[in-house]
């Protein structure tokens, strides 16, 4: 039986930090700088060398580049996955300490799983969107909390004691009342009118129509007229994009003056398990142009399972996933450099309920966590062992990982499944199931955690990132 409990796990921050002390890196306390709206920052490193081995100067948030009229702005980006199990939540769940709302970034991707039961009603009949919307409401006032204004319906759904009413209304109209800018604005090609022929491998050029399917960027577009309610004006993050597959839920918030910067925004959804289109296992893409670099963030459920052998069929979901992908073609020109597959994009993050697990047996692995024996576990992690060999992720990056496995844990509590008589049944190997990972230059994670919250059998895991995008260096607007 494994006899780790909450006070086991919580020691662990200590030994982490014990780590990081004894890093070089580590020794550096704090690098200060400025984002694009002049707002002091502090930056902390860790101690994992592929993690946090950061060169200072894309730390500095404006950086002159070679090219004419071209500079290099950083953003904060905060990255969260986690499988909720089928649970919808109720208006007493508290985002803050998930999102870290007292250490703000500037862009935040939360992506989750299991949003509503993976059974056959949720599947083959009609998708279930009211917890989405709940999720929304939840996030909504974590980001924008002392401009916090509830999203209204005909009908509204509240607890008896709580004050949040969750509105009885459609993903697409919750969506739409929480952007600050039209979605018809997002997604079109808005390069600048009247460039050079010469000029046109940078940029595309305006194209006077959209050759975008409407259906296929997102179940969520606005309808014409005014872009939601007046109070949205007042809001201090919007969102920009958010999307549904069943059980699996992505959602892109901005800081509200940053929006105006996307364009070419586009969604791709793949389907995983039935015939590879019905989604109760999947991934949800996200493709914008945001000022000049091309970013693309995706979350995903892949294949479960502990037998020798699942971890094949995950390597598959996520060959297939990267091979089916296909944003559509926005710009009509040839010469266009917005990418339309995942790999083409110049920073990618891809976060999920990946489902690897680790390649011990449930005894063993029950010793070596009573050991905090956190390498050893590491050392036999499939998805490791999995991109070393080059089957997965080739190219791919991941932070080193000092927390304890995120899956699967006793309902409400803080024990493993499996570790008393009455959970034997539910007995599960721990396993660091909920991972994020990136691709591409000029982006480096600040920190790789997971958060405490007893509401599902999976701990969140949130990562933060430094990434540096190309802009024109005069700031102006693209619109």
């Amino acid at each position: 039986m494994i006899g780790v409990g909450f006070s086991g796990i919580t020691l662990m921050n200590q030994d982490r930090t014990n780590q990081q002390a004894s890093s070089l890196i580590g020794k550096i306390l704090s690098v200060k700088g400025r984002n694009q709206s002049n707002k002091e920052i502090e930056v902390r490193f860790g101690s994992s060398e592929e993690q946090y081995d950061l060169p200072l100067q894309p730390l500095l948030s404006r950086e002159k580049s070679t090219k004419a009229a071209i500079e290099n702005i950083s953003f904060r980006v905060f990255v969260a996955t986690w499988n909720v199990g089928g649970k919808s939540p109720d208006s007493k769940l508290n985002l803050d300490d998930i999102l870290q709302v007292r250490e703000e970034s500037d862009i935040y991707v939360l992506g989750f799983q299991e949003i509503i039961p993976l059974n056959a009603g949720n599947v083959l009949v009609i998708e279930d969107n009211e917890p989405a919307v709940k999720w929304l409401t939840l996030i909504n006032r974590s980001l924008n909390k002392a401009n916090f204004v509830p999203l209204r319906g005909p009908r509204s759904i509240g607890s008896p004691g709580g004050s949040l009413v969750f509105p009885k209304t459609s993903l697409r109209k919750a969506s739409k009342a929480l952007r600050t800018e039209n979605k018809r604005k997002l997604k079109t090609c808005n390069c600048p009118i009247g460039l050079e022929r010469k000029n046109s491998k940078e940029f595309c050029f305006r194209c006077p129509q959209s050759q975008t399917n409407e259906n296929d960027i997102s179940s969520e577009d606005d309808e014409d007229g005014p872009n939601g309610p007046s109070s949205a004006n007042s809001i201090k993050y919007s969102l920009v994009a958010s999307k549904q597959m069943v059980g699996i839920f992505l959602t892109v918030w901005m800081r509200k003056e940053l929006v105006q910067y996307v364009s070419h925004l586009r969604i791709s959804c793949v389907g995983r398990v039935i015939l590879g289109c019905l989604g109760n296992k999947g991934c949800i893409s996200v493709s914008m142009l945001f000022h000049k670099t091309t970013l693309c963030f995706l979350c995903s459920h892949l294949a479960s399972g502990e037998k020798e052998g699942d971890e094949l069929r995950r390597n598959s979901d996520v060959i297939e996933i990267l091979r089916n992908t296909q944003f559509p073609r926005i710009c009509k020109t040839s010469n266009s450099r917005v990418p339309e597959k995942i790999l083409d994009h110049d920073r990618v993050i891809w976060l999920g309920d990946l489902n690897y697990r680790i390649a011990l047996s449930y005894s063993d692995t029950g010793k070596l966590l009573k050991e905090k024996a956190w390498d050893t576990l590491y050392n036999n992690d499939q998805l490791k062992i999995e991109r070393e060999a080059g089957r997965v992720f080739k190219g791919w990056k991941e932070g080193k990982i000092y927390f304890a496995p995120t899956y699967k844990y006793s309902l409400n509590s803080d024990i493993y499944a499996g570790e008393t008589v009455e959970t034997k049944s539910k007995r599960r190997t721990p396993a660091w199931c909920d991972r994020i990972l990136w691709r591409g230059s000029e982006i480096y994670q600040l920190s790789y955690e997971r958060k405490e919250s007893r509401f599902s059998d999976h701990r969140p895991v949130c990562a933060t990132f430094w990434v540096s995008v190309e802009a024109m260096e005069d700031g102006s607007k693209r619109r």
